[in-house]
Formats: C-alpha cells, sequence, structure tokens
C-alpha cells in the first residue's frame, strides 16, 4: 500500500493543483515533511504543499493517483495509521497491494 510505504525515492507528478503553476511537474521525491514532499526537478528543488496537489507516485511499476490530503501527516506516523485510513475513507483495494 502506497500510503504505509516511503515517499522518498519515488518518480512523482503532480496531476492537479490549486496553483496551476504546479500541475505537471514531475521529478523524484528526496525529502517529506508532515505537510510538504522536495522534488528535485532537475532544474532544481521544488517544495510542494500535501494538501493542496494530487500526486501520481510511480511505485511498483505503475502510476497511482494519490490526493495529497491523506498524506499528511509525519511519514513516520503515516505509516503507522495507514491500515485504519483505509476503512476511514473507504479506499479502494489497489491501494493496499
Amino acid at each position: 500500500m502506497i500510503l504505509a510505504d516511503e515517499l522518498i525515492g519515488l518518480q512523482v507528478r503532480v496531476e492537479k493543483s490549486t496553483d496551476p503553476g504546479r500541475e505537471g511537474l514531475r521529478g523524484k521525491v528526496v525529502d517529506e515533511t508532515r505537510n510538504t514532499l522536495v522534488v528535485d526537478t532537475g532544474r532544481g528543488e521544488k517544495v510542494l504543499p500535501k494538501a493542496e496537489c494530487i500526486f501520481a507516485f510511480h511505485y511498483k511499476g505503475r502510476w497511482v493517483r494519490v490526493d495529497g490530503r491523506l498524506l499528511v501527516a509525519r511519514p513516520e506516523d503515516r505509516i503507522k495509521k495507514a491500515r485504519h485510513l483505509g476503512r476511514k475513507w473507504r479506499l479502494p483495494g489497489f491501494f493496499f497491494k
């Protein structure tokens, strides 16, 4: 399940954002905080607020789309509590594979 896995090192692209300038941005996740992802785009690092974006991560050979609001938490807490999110948010089964 991507919500219970490490995001650092994954390829990511911004599918939608409240800021149109962020849409289409892609790169590799190099750091994660409670509210942001730091992405190396090849032209520098960009700090993306999780709650304002819908991301697509290249995860286990395919692109998985994730609403950034589901990612808002400290990485270690998000990983511990990810199983509970599945019940709370009624996530589709592919998140847990």
